[in-house]
């Protein structure tokens, strides 16, 4: 049975349309996915993300274990700042795909999608004056995203938001929120302007009240994990379970450009090195001119040819491209280059389709880099 987060009670006056994500209740639909995705990309859109698993690791070279588990280069990261990337296991192979959250070199604040994380830092902590302490549960967090976040934020602190003072990739603890303290980043799966706030357990309930009521006045929506879904494959953003796997390197599931091998520690090392030029497969971004999810796993051949070339891993019908299915694949190389004519194989007819630029929606991330 599906684990209930702080909020589980709010959005059940909303929606029963209910799905599991990492372990926890979360909700499907809330009013239709259409007006949820219409709403993270022209005004502002609230989600639940309590699920994800927290972590701080303190103490005299927390930074430093962190650094030698993660892809990232850490000791690059600037206090206040966010690194994005894999954890991998001792095989090079994924764990999870998270952020480190640098407040010092002794503190730094972790965030992922897979219990078998803390095991990871746990052991590694063992016998060290470095302690690790997860929290999912003590501080659960929303995500606002959507070109009128900031603004909806504005409307209840005092707090400068500007993207001098809080830039993408950022964070800063203690932010009232409607005289609320949490602890936000800057940041997002949705490829809009956003932020995360998490926040004590005893006051979340306070915290969506906020900005429930606030939100009415910027449009803002509740957004389920279906409309999320057509939102993070537009955005080209990846997920456990679907993209990867612990049988999956980096190198295949588009985060190859977040391993580091000039630092001096790195954990599956031997096993980075050999999937580098060895893993076939890599992630890219494909049109079909059919199939909406059920081309969701669907095989993908050669337009000339009887050979397979990769699979979908989810498809959604794609309101940026008028509708029109979009999928994220796995092709292999040179086939996963934009341009590339295939054929996907849904439910036993033949659908044509292309390999286009990846990601589909803005690919330089300027929305969510917002500069105002």
């Amino acid at each position: 049975m599906s684990m209930q987060t702080a909020f589980y009670a709010r959005i059940g006056e909303l929606t029963d349309d209910w799905m599991d994500l990492f372990g926890y209740a979360a909700p499907a639909v809330v009013t239709d996915t259409l007006a949820e995705y219409r709403a993270v990309r022209e005004t502002v859109g609230l989600m639940d993300f309590s699920m994800l698993r927290k972590l701080d690791v303190t103490g005299p070279g927390a930074l430093s274990l962190l650094d030698g588990l993660v892809t990232r280069n850490l000791a690059k990261v600037r206090p206040g700042h966010i690194a994005y990337g894999a954890l991998v296991d001792e095989g090079g192979k994924m764990v999870d795909d998270c952020t480190a959250s640098v407040f010092s070199a002794g503190s730094v604040r972790f965030c992922g999608a897979n219990d078998r994380d803390a095991e990871l830092f746990a052991a590694a902590a063992a016998g060290t004056d470095v302690a690790v302490h997860p929290f999912t549960d003590d501080m659960p967090h929303l995500c606002v995203q959507g070109p009128r976040s900031r603004d909806l934020l504005r409307s209840l602190s005092d707090r400068d938001l500007s993207n001098a003072a809080f830039p993408y990739y950022t964070f800063a603890d203690g932010v009232p929120i409607a005289g609320i303290p949490v602890f936000m980043t800057r940041l997002g799966y949705t490829a809009e302007l956003g932020y995360e706030l998490w926040v004590e357990r005893e006051r979340a309930v306070d915290l969506w009240d906020a900005l429930m009521a606030a939100g009415t006045r910027f449009g803002m929506a509740l957004i389920g994990m279906t409309a999320l879904d057509v939102l993070r494959i537009e955005g080209g953003f990846i997920i456990g379970g679907v993209e990867y796997d612990p049988t999956v390197s980096p190198y295949e599931c588009g985060l190859g450009w977040a391993v580091d091998f000039d630092k001096p520690h790195l954990h599956g090392r031997d096993g980075l090195l050999r999937d580098k030029d060895a893993t076939t497969l890599r992630l890219a971004s494909v049109v079909l001119d059919d199939g909406g999810a059920q081309a969701s796993g669907a095989q993908l051949y050669q337009r000339d040819g009887s050979d397979p070339v990769g699979f979908v891993t989810q498809a959604v019908r794609s309101p940026h491209l008028g509708g029109r299915t979009l999928g994220l694949a796995k092709l292999r190389r040179p086939h996963h280059a934009a341009g590339t004519a295939v054929v996907a194989v849904v439910e036993g007819t033949e659908i044509p389709g292309e390999v286009v630029p990846h990601p589909v929606y803005d690919p330089k991330r300027t929305r969510a880099k917002e500069t105002a």
